[in-house]
């Protein structure tokens, strides 16, 4: 049995997103490979099937290190929710002013150095003025 069957068979045992090191402490002995290092084979092995699959991949990556089946999500999803009827690209090009959320308005008014990092506990952006001087 290969690592990637071995995997696959675990995440639709348990049917949640893990970890590669959950995947390896609950395949145990099922792997086929006797590396030192079964998380790297098994996070090496899950990559390379969805780099070189894509959207063809049973494998979809959930977030950084955490694996699960693409049929699984699917399964997840909610409905699609319904387009508007008319897009604001298009609702702004016949004249129409686009709708625009409070949230989004004062995003736009706001100066650059007083708008939230866009990660979290990363630093606040600050802007400097850098003036060169010539001798």
């Amino acid at each position: 049995m290969s690592t990637l069957a071995v995997v696959e068979e675990i995440l639709r045992e348990t049917n949640v997103p893990m970890s590669v090191r959950e995947i390896v402490e609950h395949a145990g002995s099922r792997l086929p490979s006797k590396s030192k290092t079964p998380d790297t084979v098994v996070a090496r092995d899950l990559s390379m099937d969805i780099k070189k699959k894509s959207e063809g991949s049973i494998f979809i990556r959930t977030s950084p290190g955490r694996y699960t089946l693409r049929e699984l999500v699917a399964r997840q999803m909610p409905a699609a929710v319904p387009a508007p009827t008319v897009a604001p690209a298009v609702a702004a090009s016949e004249g129409a002013t686009p709708v625009l959320s409070s949230a989004m308005r004062a995003e736009r008014a706001a100066p650059l150095a007083a708008r939230p990092a866009q990660r979290p506990g990363a630093a606040p952006v600050v802007e400097q003025t850098v003036t060169s001087q010539r001798p």
